[in-house]
C-alpha cells in the first residue's frame, strides 16, 4: 500500500491511502494569478495557497467543465495525435459527466455562462458522433438523455 498525495484548490494537501502505484503521487496546486490548477509549485507554498472559500463557484464550476471538455476532446480525437490517444468509451463518460454539470448548474450560473458550456458540450457531442464508427441513435449519444438529441 503507497500514499497517494492530492490536493484541494486551497494549496492544502492531504495523503489518501491506494493499492499498488508506488511511483504515482500527483500533486496539485491552485495557481492564483493564472486561476488555475498547475501540478507545479512555481512559488512558495503562502502566494499559492488560496482558501476555497473565496473561490466563487462559477468559477469552479467553468474550471471544472474546461477540464472535462478538454479531455474529452482528446479522446475524441481532436488532438495533435488522434490514432494514439482516442478512446470513445472514456469520451462516453467525460461528455455525459459535462452534460450533468452543465444542466444541473445552468440555472445557478446564469446563461451567460450556461451558453458557452452548452455550445461546447454540444460541440463534442456531434464530434462524438463524427469518430464513432457505428453513431448511437438520435437521442442516445453522451448525455444527450439529459440535453435532447444533437442530430
Amino acid at each position: 500500500m503507497g500514499v497517494f498525495s492530492t490536493s484541494l484548490l486551497s494549496g492544502w494537501t492531504a495523503p489518501l491511502e491506494y493499492q499498488g502505484f508506488d511511483d504515482f503521487a500527483p500533486v496539485l496546486w491552485w495557481d492564483r494569478e493564472r486561476h488555475a490548477v498547475t501540478d507545479t509549485a512555481e512559488s512558495s507554498w503562502e502566494d499559492n495557497e488560496r482558501d476555497i472559500a473565496d473561490v466563487p463557484a462559477v468559477e469552479l464550476i467553468n474550471t471544472v467543465a474546461v477540464h472535462l471538455m478538454s479531455a474529452a476532446a482528446v479522446k475524441c480525437g481532436l488532438s495533435e495525435h488522434p490514432d494514439d490517444e482516442i478512446d470513445l468509451a472514456e469520451a462516453r463518460k467525460m461528455i455525459t459527466a459535462l452534460a450533468g454539470l452543465v444542466t444541473a448548474a445552468a440555472p445557478e450560473i446564469g446563461d451567460h455562462h450556461a451558453r458557452v458550456l452548452r455550445d461546447g458540450l454540444r460541440s463534442l457531442q456531434l464530434a462524438f458522433r463524427e469518430a464513432s464508427t457505428f453513431p448511437d441513435a438520435p437521442g442516445q449519444g453522451p448525455g444527450e438523455k439529459l440535453t435532447g438529441s444533437v442530430v
